[in-house]
């Protein structure tokens, strides 16, 4: 392998999102993925790559993801965050712990990982980051309150780590996706799409590869929706 090839970091990559990207991104890059079950290992050595196993609300495991990436491959050039659902449930009824768990999932485990690869992306004066959001986070909803509330937030750190890491060359930006073919999606959902069908994996993917090429070299700051027109708001 060369020496020179990029490496990517992607977390909750064994499946849906996650995996998509690392398949796309592989050809190109080096991918390091991390996620809870022990499949990551041989996904990641059918991609090229290396696999940790881990979860992102365990600080230990983000730590020993990054980690494993620089003692492998001496740099890292680029993170993409991707994370799972978290609670949802009546506004009122949600507990503490759910509010919790959904903080350290969406939005304390992006913040953890920045920390983490930010000072080798400073001292290199190289890096892209794309965080997987969703369009919640632009349009709240009571049927995912957790969901709505952090990755609003994730759009307000996006912003602020973007302006961090602009004097140092390294971007930042969020995808806000909609919905998209790796579940069902109900006729009554889709009706609300202008596009008329949920996107594509490969078309998140690509879109995801794209902001971390040198070719969105002046796109940073951005949480970018994905949605097929869904949201219409200026």
């Amino acid at each position: 392998m060369s020496p020179d090839r990029p490496v990517v970091l992607v977390t909750a990559a064994s499946q849906g999102i996650g995996r998509a990207i690392a398949t796309h991104l592989s050809p190109d890059w080096t991918v390091v993925l991390l996620a809870r079950t022990a499949e990551i290992g041989p996904i990641a050595a059918s991609l090229g790559g290396l696999g940790v196993q881990g979860s992102l609300t365990d600080p230990e495991s983000l730590e020993r993801f990054v980690r494993t990436a620089l003692a492998r491959y001496g740099h890292i050039d680029a993170l993409v965050n991707n994370t799972g659902h978290p609670a949802k449930g009546d506004l009122l009824a949600l507990t503490d712990a759910d509010w919790q768990q959904g903080f350290d999932l969406v939005l304390n485990s992006v913040i953890r990982l920045h920390r983490l690869v930010l000072p080798g992306m400073i001292e290199r004066r190289r890096g892209a980051i794309v965080n997987i959001s969703s369009y919640a986070a632009r349009n709240p909803e009571l049927e995912r309150p957790v969901s709505s509330v952090f990755r609003a937030a994730l759009s307000a750190w996006t912003k602020l780590q973007a302006e961090y890491g602009a004097p140092h060359l390294i971007r930042v930006n969020a995808v806000l996706p909609g919905f998209v073919d790796s579940y069902p999606v109900p006729a009554a959902t889709l009706a609300t799409i202008p596009l008329g069908r949920p996107g594509r994996l490969e078309e998140l993917a690509a879109y995801i590869a794209f902001l971390l090429s040198d070719d969105a070299a002046y796109i940073t700051g951005q949480n970018l929706l994905f949605d097929g027109g869904m949201m219409r708001g200026l």
